[in-house]
């Protein structure tokens, strides 16, 4: 289930996105938090089945809905849990077109793949 991320979910949000790539630095991570938690457009949703074992980020604009970060806890990796975030996503924000940046698109090309 996909839940709109709060301030006391802030650790396990930081550790689920240090799992990005380009999230490894400490002052990149803390920032891109800062972020989520201040900008109007730019949104964090945790995926919780027991706990929370994923995470997808966005940047909400007029015409589309961009993908920053997507990220799942590697103990649960392959199992179909970005796929069902991205699927409750596209539920969520079924009249707006979900696109990914730079850093989701492979994860988007694949999931292509297996539809």
């Amino acid at each position: 289930m996909l839940i709109r991320y709060k301030k006391a979910f802030e650790k396990i949000a930081m550790g689920l996105l240090s799992f990005m790539p380009n999230e490894k630095d400490l002052k990149k991570l803390q920032q891109t938090m800062k972020e989520y938690e201040n900008n109007d457009d730019w949104h964090l949703f945790l995926w919780k089945e027991e706990d929370i074992i994923g995470l997808i980020g966005v940047i909400i604009s007029v015409d589309s809905i961009v993908v920053q970060h997507i990220s799942v806890n590697p103990s649960h990796r392959h199992e179909g849990v970005g796929k069902a975030m991205l699927n409750a996503l596209k539920e969520m924000y079924a009249d707006s077109t979900i696109k990914p940046n730079e850093h989701t698109v492979s994860f988007f090309e694949r999931c292509q793949d297996t539809e």
